[in-house]
């Protein structure tokens, strides 16, 4: 399906490294929004806020973007063993499954909940993906050449 993914047991690293990235990028942005904001007035207070704010946040945020892709790509990899095929219910199965795994500590019904979620979430990620394929899929089909009247 995805011949731009590396294989399956250096897809989870991969995942779980790039999931840890984006969740350290987008915590320290809007982890130094809210330090500047919630800081004592004073650009030397809010700057130190700021900082501060992104030194705390940003790795926590980081770990648990990372712990989702570790999980994911885990399940994902999982599946793709199991049924031999690669293909878009692996994915919304793989969020489903991991939804429910990382809620479990929670209880069943919250995990039960997560799960439905997870899928969802995922289900909706694959729907807009193929629709965007397909949408760029159009530009390369054959036209009939038109000749020009011989009249």
């Amino acid at each position: 399906m995805d011949d731009l993914r590396e294989p399956c047991p250096y897809r989870i690293t991969d995942d779980c490294g790039g999931a840890f990235s984006m969740g350290c990028l987008g915590g320290a942005v809007f982890s130094a929004i809210k330090g500047f904001r919630i800081a004592p007035p004073g650009i030397k207070s809010r700057l130190l806020g700021m900082t501060t704010s992104v030194k705390v946040k940003a790795p926590v945020l980081g770990g648990n973007f990372g712990t989702w892709g570790l999980t994911f790509a885990a399940c994902d990899c999982t599946l793709i063993y199991i049924r031999n095929k690669e293909d878009h219910w692996n994915s919304i199965t793989a969020g489903a499954a991991t939804g429910g795994l990382l809620a479990l500590r929670s209880g069943p019904q919250a995990a039960v909940t997560a799960a439905i979620i997870g899928g969802v979430l995922l289900a909706m990620i694959e729907g807009i993906s193929i629709g965007i394929t397909r949408m760029g899929a159009e530009q390369f089909k054959p036209v009939m050449p038109t000749l020009p009247d011989a009249a």
